[in-house]
């Protein structure tokens, strides 16, 4: 387990960076923590950091998910029945891609053992990350 944190969004963004640059497919990042934790911003600044700083990154909050060459973005917050994440394709994407789950206690029973999961927590005015 790592402890990290963060006091702004800069810092928040310096650990998206670092951290995807660790990431090599397939794995699995699930992002957990309340509304407004920061988990759109560390997968946007995750997708940016390997496909490009100009790479649009809207939140899947209503397409639920977003592709961007081998990385796979998903955002579980309306999927209300376990049945629908092979139909949006998760299974497969945990099988080749860089994975980054917001929301992803739906899928917890499909998530493979060596998933990263950040858990990401109010600390002040920053954030703290746990590693798991």
């Amino acid at each position: 387990m790592q402890e990290y944190v963060l006091n702004n969004i800069e810092e928040t963004r310096d650990f998206a960076r670092n951290f995807a640059q660790t990431l090599v497919a397939p794995v699995v990042v699930a992002l957990h923590g309340d509304l407004g934790m920061g988990k759109s911003e560390i997968a946007r600044t995750v997708i940016q950091t390997l496909r490009g700083a100009d790479t649009v990154v809207p939140s899947p909050t209503f397409t639920i998910v977003q592709s961007y060459d081998g990385i796979s973005h998903f955002d579980l917050y309306r999927v209300e029945d376990v049945s629908e994440l092979t139909e949006i394709g998760l299974e497969y994407a945990m099988q080749n891609d860089i994975t980054l789950i917001e929301w992803p206690e739906i899928a917890r029973d499909l998530l493979p053992e060596n998933t990263i999961h950040l858990f990401i927590t109010q600390n002040g005015d920053g954030r703290k990350i746990v590693r798991q």
